[in-house]
């Protein structure tokens, strides 16, 4: 089959297109024939090798965490869906994979499609929704009435998180830059701050919730525009955060780090979200699946506006 594949840690020019083994599911796993697969910074960090410790040296490896396509083969004692439904998921695994022709998924880490989403759309919804979703309905105990800042909103993450916080029934204020305020107001936003106006925080009242999404308004920043209590969340795996996570998860001010995980009762709650017109997918880009290494490199410009994603059968 063919993949978007690297045979050693590195920039965007060790991507390249490669034949590899088609893979066969295990017990409780579905074979899926994928149509797109979306990349997420995670693969970037991945591919540069800054989670070697947990990745390994094991080569040829393949990014992609979100997939959407269709079921072609059934593992020993998968029930309850058929070869041939449309589904779209995320592979919890570090290994990825779905940047191919083929992946073999868990049954509990996929759902099925909604119809209403072409394929693209479907492989840009689960990695970053399930994020945000984790972040703001779990991690931060968001609820109905209550004031949430979401920093990088723009993003891949930050698309959904608007969206998400106010299906929960938040009242949301955005920092983006200048140019996607309009676009943040049209997910939702109520309020939209410019991070380039005084780092985008300005002179607001203290909110129930901050969800650093972007990276850039660390804790120590950030407390004296959070409510006591509150809760802050971010997305950024650093050493500080990983420790204030642990430490500081039951003071008055939580600082929590999101890790999502894939349920299918969260891809089932994304897609009935969907069908019912109240979450859209965003997608910036889609390139072929040979042009993995430009959907990298684009990525890394940190301006990209929802998701990119490989279409993978042309």
């Amino acid at each position: 089959m063919k993949a978007l594949a690297y045979a050693r840690y590195g920039p965007t020019e060790v991507l390249e297109l490669m034949d590899l083994p088609r893979p066969t599911p295990g017990p409780g796993e579905v074979l899926v024939r994928t149509q797109a697969a979306a990349m997420n910074p995670k693969d970037v960090l991945v591919r540069k090798g800054k989670f070697k410790r947990i990745t390994g040296r094991r080569f040829p490896k393949v990014p992609g965490y979100d997939f959407a396509g269709e079921v072609a083969e059934l593992g020993a004692g998968v029930r309850g869906i058929e070869p041939g439904a449309r589904v779209f998921g995320m592979l919890n695994r570090w290994a990825a994979g779905a940047a191919a022709e083929y992946v073999a998924v868990p049954i509990d880490e996929l759902a099925l499609m909604p119809s209403e989403l072409s394929w693209a759309e479907a492989a840009a919804l689960p990695l970053a929704a399930l994020t945000a979703l984790q972040a703001l309905r779990d991690l931060a105990q968001l609820r109905e009435g209550q004031t949430v800042l979401i920093n990088g909103a723009s993003g891949g993450v930050g698309v959904y998180a608007i969206q998400i916080a106010r299906l929960l029934g938040a009242q949301v204020t955005t920092i983006s830059s200048g140019r996607n305020l309009d676009f943040c107001r049209e997910l939702g936003a109520h309020q939209t701050l410019d991070y380039g106006v005084e780092g985008g925080l300005g002179s607001c009242a203290p909110f129930d919730v901050i969800f650093d999404v972007f990276g850039n308004l660390p804790f120590d920043r950030a407390r004296a525009r959070l409510k006591a209590p509150g809760h802050y969340v971010t997305t950024i795996p650093k050493p500080a955060t990983v420790l204030q996570d642990l430490v500081y998860r039951w003071s008055r001010q939580p600082r929590r780090l999101v890790v999502v995980r894939s349920r299918r009762r969260d891809l089932e709650q994304l897609a009935e979200w969907v069908r019912a017109g109240a979450l859209r997918p965003v997608v910036d880009r889609v390139w072929p699946l040979s042009e993995g290494a430009a959907a990298h490199a684009y990525i890394e410009t940190k301006r990209a506006r929802g998701k990119v994603v490989l279409q993978v059968v042309g």
